[in-house]
């Protein structure tokens, strides 16, 4: 082994490990063993913006590759600037000083690299005169919440008041977070997830914990809830508040996710409320988004906003509209208006679409109904109902997204029903273990793939001690296998109706027209139908793009850019796209129509995705679901 016989001095710039350190003490002498050769042990403290002040030791005359960094001197000069040139650094210098004295002059507008309209501003104004940022940011879709955040931190590093960022976001937005923040304002940020724990251990050993590894992180909110990600964070997280805190600015984007679901009466926490309510007391600032952050209960929004600030707020307990106001920025895009007082942004419509189903679908649907009525009755007062539930809704849930996806989960329940029951006693930990397993269902996926094995352990679970199926129900169950077999991949009422809906909306006199239309789909299996369905009746080839969540990043990117390419230049007409795969999509611009060929279940997805108000979604709803047992179901669509 060669040996560093040239040992460095306290204060001198060596290289080890492909990192730059700075030498604090060398001690030893004759650490070898022969006493021939002195071995020295040179303690070194890093330089690296990613781990600013850590600290190693090494042996230098055995530590592989490691160097001595030659000693700069001052620049040579080699000519004189300008008076102009040297005027402008002084104003810079003078700007810069005034700036951080001063709070209302701001910096972050002027080092973006965007076009800012005057209400992204508001956010920033609020922020520079807190104390401590807790801002809600509750803005409506399209307003721009993502650069209002980025507005703010970018303000707060200028200034020396935070240096730390964690962003925690839906897994399908990480990247979109990452790449804005570093095209609009400079700023470099890394994703926090498996891949990236294990390349930190590759290079920096297997003690390295990843949110002290660079001061400006994102992370997925359910790989940070549990698992490795969980524990790494408690790792680093003080036992007690500190003062100063630990960390500075947290951002939480979605941040409806976090709030606890919520009954009339109390709110239950979960998995990410548990983790934002660890995070939260150990950053300086708090800056949460969500453009719907209060879905109709009490006890929800109040504990969202005892998550932002304890000291102003608390769970159930009704905040006053001065403390409210003073956190919550909140604009609907009515109410944003040109100098002429007129809206800036084009009013959006929902629309009902009507479809007839034929006499054989209404029995199926009404076999279905009284199939899970008759289950709903052999488990009904023990504690597996709550299992029981889950199943049957999952079931009808599948069977009005497309017979595909019915056939698919039919198929699975009906596996794991006629295995049998346990014959061991259903304990209290079996009732936990499923619970939890339905929880995982109701997560956020960035991939198809992934949420449908959660929903399908989950239907085996509930089914490990469901009744035994009567003759009755197999009579049933054997009636709506045989209709999901044939009707798998046929075309149904629906799909009638999108396809006439196509014809009429985006050709003209039988020809295309420049008009664009997406399709969003909850469950791949639908995804997969209807593209093979719209394949099968001309519009298919390069009129039709799809996206999903198994698709990577790189796969997506070139899908969005034909899209959003103008007409007459990329002949994409149709989009398909499940939800898991839609983040990033420039609705406002490049999209006529967008259809929900299902019903979302939770209001807050539909009203988010088609931009119009809450009480018109809800309602619009509420007449949708109440007509499913009648004459036919309904399809949403809006024009932009």
């Amino acid at each position: 082994m060669s040996l560093n016989n040239t040992l460095p001095e306290p204060g001198q710039l060596v290289e080890v490990r492909r990192r730059q350190w700075v030498v604090t003490d060398i001690s030893g002498g004759a650490l070898s063993a022969s006493g021939s050769s002195g071995h020295h042990i040179v303690a070194l403290s890093s330089l690296d913006e990613d781990s600013i002040a850590e600290e190693i030791q090494v042996v230098w005359q055995i530590e592989p590759g490691a160097q001595i960094l030659e000693k700069a001197g001052l620049p040579s000069i080699t000519g004189w600037d300008t008076t102009e040139r040297l005027d402008a650094f002084l104003d810079a210098v003078r700007w810069g000083a005034v700036t951080n004295a001063d709070r209302s002059f701001l910096q972050s507008p002027f080092r973006s690299g965007i076009t800012i309209e005057d209400y992204q501003l508001d956010p920033l104004v609020r922020a520079v005169d807190m104390a401590r940022v807790n801002l809600l940011i509750a803005d409506d879709v399209g307003l721009g919440k993502t650069i209002e955040a980025g507005l703010v931190i970018q303000e707060l590093l200028v200034r020396h008041r935070a240096r730390t960022v964690l962003v925690v976001a839906p897994a399908s937005l990480l990247v979109k977070w990452q790449r804005e923040m570093q095209e609009k304002f400079g700023l470099e940020f890394r994703i926090v997830d498996t891949e990236y724990v294990k390349r930190l251990r590759r290079e920096r050993g297997i003690h390295v914990n990843p949110w002290t590894s660079y001061p400006r992180l994102i992370a997925s909110m359910d790989w940070m809830k549990s698992g490795e990600g969980f524990r790494l964070l408690k790792d680093v997280l003080p036992l007690h508040n500190t003062y100063p805190r630990k960390f500075d600015i947290l951002v939480v984007d979605e941040a409806h996710n976090i709030a606890p679901a919520a009954s009339v009466l109390y709110a239950i926490e979960s998995l990410r409320t548990r983790l934002v309510r660890m995070l939260a007391p150990h950053f300086t600032h708090h800056l949460f988004l969500s453009a719907t952050p209060h879905n109709g209960y009490q006890a929800s929004f109040t504990s969202l906003l005892e998550l932002l600030d304890d000291q102003r707020f608390a769970r159930t307990v009704l905040p006053d509209e001065k403390q409210l106001h003073r956190v919550m920025v909140r604009r609907l895009k009515s109410d944003i208006l040109d100098k002429d007082g007129k809206p800036v942004f084009p009013a959006r419509k929902l629309e009902c679409l009507e479809v007839d189903y034929t006499e054989e679908e209404r029995q199926i649907q009404k076999l279905l109904k009284e199939f899970t009525s008759d289950r709903s009755k052999s488990v009904k007062g023990t504690r597996f109902a709550y299992g029981s539930d889950f199943v049957h809704i999952l079931l009808k849930k599948r069977l009005f997204s497309s017979p595909m996806a019915f056939a698919n989960t039919l198929a699975k329940h009906r596996e794991t029903l006629e295995r049998g029951r346990s014959k061991k006693e259903p304990e209290v930990i079996d009732d936990r273990v499923l619970r939890k397993a339905i929880l995982k269902t109701e997560e956020e996926y960035s991939d198809d793939g992934q949420a449908e094995h959660a929903q399908h352990e989950a239907l085996a679970i509930a089914n490990e001690f469901a009744a035994p199926l009567t003759r009755e129900q197999r009579v049933m169950l054997d009636s709506l296998t045989t209709w999901a077999d044939k009707a798998r991949n046929q075309v149904d009422s629906k799909a009638k109706a999108i396809i006439e809906w196509l014809e009429t909306h985006l050709k003209t006199n039988g020809r295309w027209n420049g008009k664009r239309v997406i399709l969003f789909t909850e469950y791949r299996a639908t995804h997969s139908w209807l593209q093979q369905i719209l394949c099968t009746h001309g519009f298919g080839g390069d009129r039709l793009m799809y996206l999903h969540g198994g698709m990577t990043q790189d796969e997506r990117e070139p899908v969005k850019a034909a899209f959003q390419a103008h007409p007459d230049i990329s002949p994409v007409r149709i989009l398909l796209a499940t939800d898991a795969a839609s983040e990033g999509i420039d609705l406002q611009n490049h999209c006529n129509y967008l259809i929900h060929v299902e019903i979302p279940w939770n209001p807050n997805v539909m009203e988010q995705r088609m931009d119009v108000s809450t009480d018109m979604v809800r309602k619009s709803m509420k007449f949708l679901f109440g007509i499913r047992s009648g004459k036919g179901f309904q399809l949403q669509q809006m024009p932009v």
